[in-house]
């Protein structure tokens, strides 16, 4: 039982059943028109429903096993632009696209599945905590690219014109409905027009009694019924709840575990990073990997149920936070309240129009641009902001995970490159020893000058990592007039395994040209891992030795 501890519910009590009430039906009331528009941006038409699906399933499971008791979880822009990626997948491998057709949505939901059982895995190695260390320019140029990708996909949409597949494909089709005669439908652009007005000049004192997403639904819908028939709208919605589907994998594994991998990834990041909002608002702590989990478990049983995956969601949790919604009782409560809905207002969401839920996504997007750091990201840092415009590039352009991981490992390189510098500060080599030899008190000062420029004293401190290898070994290969080295680590605090074998080979060179080497490291994890080196017999005394005493010893080895 004890493996099972995870299924316990975190948080939840009754304690603020009125506060959880208003909070989760707040939070419903900005999910609904998201949902449906996140489902149609990922899906294409008639996908809208399975946005409504996701934010049910995942917003109930994800609340109840999840680590982050006021978040409220659903389909977000980010998992909404990873699906309609899976989409395009798999429409590449020549599976028909036509979803009424019953061939690609189970393929798309297996994905779903997978990514579900990735997170639950990813939440049992405890791998949760490593996604809060994603450098803060990886995170910005990511969800900047997000955003404009959305802003991309839904220019069609806005405009009254079908596209389909990825930002390029989308664009594509743009571009060849204008170059062989076409052109925007004007009554579908008016509609997206007046639902950007609506989300953008609706006052805030409205917006706290009525979010402007569900204003522009309300007011915009009947609106288009007037002289709209040539506008495309999102279709019939199945009435009468879930029902569970089985997915399908056929002969795509390959690309499935792909796809779930991605899935899971992007909502791992997307989910934790909206924790860390819950945690600024309430003062409280998340569990990560718990998080994982929870969303895993919602995620899976969403792909059971035909709904998008989905993630923490950052509007609706700051909405119920501030609603009064602080236990998963709230999302749970959001969850129930959009299955009412979902259970009967099918004959009428169907008559809302792609372009009101593009419009509603257009805002979306420009929200989750990181416009302050990316106007100002040069002034702080030249090569800060050339991985956040990197990163945010190849977002848009390439793939989501990798701009990921590519971002990481060149932000990665360079705070390599900037500890190793620090840690190298200070050592150029010099004929009478390394690191300015004021530092050294008197006493020691008077030593080293009795040696006569025959010795050469390193003083290495704070931890040495293998970036700083190579560095050592550089200013070691510039000195090369002298008798004895003194190698102090007495002020290191931590030895990577490659700056040990540096140090070794330091010494090897150092015992080859017959010079003698005194090692100085005092009790603790530095001396311990540079005794299973065997170096004794290429050191002058012992580990123990203080660096007076090795200059004692060097004036004595220094006479003719």
């Amino acid at each position: 039982m004890a493996n099972l501890k995870f299924l316990a519910p975190h948080g939840l009590h009754g304690g603020n059943l009125r506060g959880d009430l208003s909070g989760g039906v707040t939070a419903a009331v900005v999910a609904l028109p998201l949902a449906l528009a996140f489902g149609n941006a990922a899906l294409g038409e008639g996908g809208a429903v399975y946005g409504l699906y996701g934010a049910v399933v995942v917003g109930f499971f994800a609340a109840l096993f999840g680590g982050t008791p006021s978040q409220v979880s659903g389909p977000t822009g980010p998992m909404s632009v990873a699906v309609a990626g899976v989409v395009a997948t798999l429409a590449e491998l020549g599976v028909n696209q036509d979803m009424a057709a019953g061939e690609l949505l189970p393929l798309v939901m297996a994905a779903v599945v997978l990514g579900g059982l990735f997170q639950i895995l990813f939440g049992l190695l405890r791998l949760g905590r490593y996604v809060t260390l994603v450098p803060y320019s990886v995170v910005s140029g990511f969800m900047s690219g997000i955003g404009v990708i959305i802003l991309l996909l839904q220019a069609g949409p806005f405009m009254g014109i079908n596209t389909r597949g990825g930002v390029v494909d989308s664009l594509a089709q743009l571009h060849q409905h204008f170059t062989t005669g076409g052109g925007p439908n004007l009554a579908a652009t008016g509609i997206g027009a007046m639902t950007l007005a609506v989300v953008f000049l609706t006052p805030k004192r409205i917006a706290q009694l009525l979010p402007s997403p569900l204003l522009a639904l309300l007011l915009i819908t009947p609106i288009s019924l007037i002289r709209g028939e040539n506008v495309p709208r999102i279709g019939l919605i199945p009435e009468g709840g879930l029902h569970l589907t089985l997915p399908a994998v056929g002969d795509h594994w390959g690309a499935l575990v792909q796809a779930g991998l991605i899935l899971a990834v992007l909502g791992s990041i997307d989910s934790l990073l909206t924790s860390l909002v819950a945690d600024s608002l309430t003062q409280t702590q998340h569990r990560s990997d718990r998080e994982l989990i929870g969303q895993g478990i919602g995620n899976s049983l969403a792909g059971l149920f035909s709904g998008l995956p989905g993630a923490g969601a950052t509007m609706r949790t700051v909405i119920n936070v501030k609603s009064g919604g602080k236990t998963p009782l709230s999302g749970m409560i959001h969850s129930l309240t959009l299955l009412l809905v979902l259970m009967g207002a099918g004959p009428m969401a169907s008559q809302i129009p792609n372009a009101l839920l593009a419009g509603i996504l257009a805002k979306v997007g420009i929200d989750i641009i990181d416009w302050n750091f990316l106007f100002r990201a040069h002034r702080i840092s030249t090569k800060t902001a050339g991985v956040m415009y990197g990163v945010l590039l190849m977002t848009v352009f390439w793939d989501l995970i990798w701009a990921v991981l590519v971002g990481i490992f060149v932000a990665n390189l360079m705070t390599m490159e900037s500890i190793t510098a620090y840690q190298l500060e200070g050592m150029d080599a010099q004929d009478r020893g390394a690191v300015a030899n004021s530092d050294l008190p008197e006493d020691e000062r008077t030593l080293l000058d009795a040696c006569g420029g025959h010795v050469m004293v390193f003083r290495l401190s704070g931890p040495l990592s293998f970036g700083a290898a190579k560095g050592i070994s550089d200013r070691m290969s510039l000195v090369r007039n002298y008798k004895v080295l003194i190698l102090d680590l007495s002020t290191v605090a931590r030895l990577g395994v490659t700056a040990a074998l540096a140090i070794e080979s330091m010494l090897n060179a150092a015992a080859g040209d017959k010079r003698h080497v005194f090692l100085i490291a005092p009790e603790g994890r530095v001396r311990r891992r540079l005794e299973r080196l065997n170096l004794q017999d290429r050191i002058t005394g012992d580990l123990s030795i203080s660096r007076k005493a090795a200059l004692q010893r060097a004036v004595d080895l220094c006479r003719p």
